[in-house]
């Protein structure tokens, strides 16, 4: 568990990389119970302009919060978080799937809460944008 003296501005979060894949993506569905076709089908993803088969953006937002978590000591000590979805994932119908990669640093520090900058990126391209979250220290 952090602490307020131990944390300042600037600091960076271990990266995490996870890896998805289409089984992955299927379990994740029937969890949520999101089951729009474009999570598992590449003919329904393609009838709508996607190149195929996409990762829910609540599982990309899941995914980049659970490395914050893991940094502050826990779910209980979130006070906000906030997120804008600005490209999707792609999990290709292979045994390798897609990796996501998470990096986070601290951008703010106030009165025992730190505000922590977050990006996720697949390939080349930043699938999260204005990620932050706020965690009491």
């Amino acid at each position: 568990m952090t602490t307020a003296r131990s944390v300042a501005v600037g600091d960076q979060l271990p990266t995490r990389e996870v890896r998805l894949t289409r089984p992955d993506v299927v379990r994740y569905s029937g969890a949520s119970t999101d089951f729009n076709p474009i999570h598992y089908s590449d003919r329904h993803a393609r009838a709508i302009g996607l190149d195929g088969v996409i990762a829910h953006g609540m599982w990309t937002m899941g995914a980049a919060l659970a490395g914050v978590l893991d940094w502050a000591g826990g779910p209980d000590h979130l006070v906000s978080y906030f997120v804008r979805f600005t490209k999707p994932v792609p999990v290709p119908d292979t045994d390798e799937g897609t990796l996501v990669r998470f990096s986070a640093v601290v951008s703010a520090v106030d009165d025992g809460v730190a505000t922590i900058t977050v990006e996720a990126h697949c390939g080349d391209d930043k699938v999260l944008g204005a990620a932050r979250a706020e965690v009491r220290l």
